[in-house]
C-alpha cells in the first residue's frame, strides 16, 4: 500500500478545480418563449380594438317621421354687384338694394331690413349659413362694411364664395 500523500491529493484536487471548465451562465428559452406567448395572447384577448360606437349623441328619424332630416340648411345666396355711385346687393327674390357713396348709412340700414325681411320670410335663422358672391369690380370697402353690417346685425355663418371673372357682368 502506497503511503498517503498530502501533496498529491491536494495537487489532484487543484487540478481537478482548475481543469473544471465551467460552462457559464445559460438562459433556458423554452420556458422563456412559453412566457412571451402568453403574454400576446393576454393582450391580444384583452385588446380594445375600436371604440364604442355610441360616443355620438346622434339620433336617426323614425321611418315613419314626415319632417324632412334634420341638417345645414341651404345658404342665403347675396350677389353683390358694382354700379357707378357704389354697389347693388340682391339678397335671393327680393329687390335689390343699392348703396351708394352719398347716403351710406342709410343704405346699410335698407339692407339690413331687407335681411331682416328676408330671413322671416324664409322662416331662417340668423346660425343658418350666408353665402356672400361678390362682383371683382365692387370696392373693398363697400363689401367690408357690408359684412361688418350683416355680422353686427347677428349673423355668423358668412362665407364668400370666389368667383372667376364674368365676361358679360353676370355671374350665371
Amino acid at each position: 500500500m502506497e503511503p498517503f500523500r498530502t501533496e498529491s491529493l491536494h495537487a489532484r484536487v487543484l487540478k481537478a478545480i482548475s481543469d473544471h471548465k465551467s460552462g457559464g451562465f445559460s438562459l433556458r428559452m423554452a420556458p422563456m418563449i412559453d412566457i412571451i406567448f402568453l403574454l400576446l395572447i393576454f393582450f391580444l384577448v384583452a385588446a380594445n380594438w375600436r371604440p364604442e360606437e355610441s360616443f355620438l349623441p346622434f339620433h336617426l328619424p323614425s321611418a315613419k317621421a314626415q319632417s324632412p332630416s334634420i341638417g345645414k340648411p341651404e345658404p342665403l345666396m347675396i350677389y353683390i354687384f358694382a354700379i357707378d355711385s357704389g354697389c347693388q346687393v340682391q339678397i335671393s327674390q327680393f329687390e335689390p338694394v343699392k348703396i351708394e357713396k352719398q347716403n351710406i348709412e342709410a343704405d346699410l340700414a335698407g339692407l339690413m331690413e331687407q335681411m331682416n325681411i328676408s330671413l322671416r320670410a324664409q322662416k331662417r335663422f340668423a346660425s343658418d349659413p350666408i353665402e356672400i358672391i361678390c362682383h371683382p369690380a365692387v370696392k373693398w370697402q363697400y363689401l367690408a362694411k357690408i359684412y361688418n353690417v350683416f355680422y353686427g346685425g347677428g349673423l355668423t355663418d358668412i362665407t364668400f364664395i370666389m368667383t372667376e371673372q364674368p365676361n358679360d357682368g353676370n355671374f350665371d
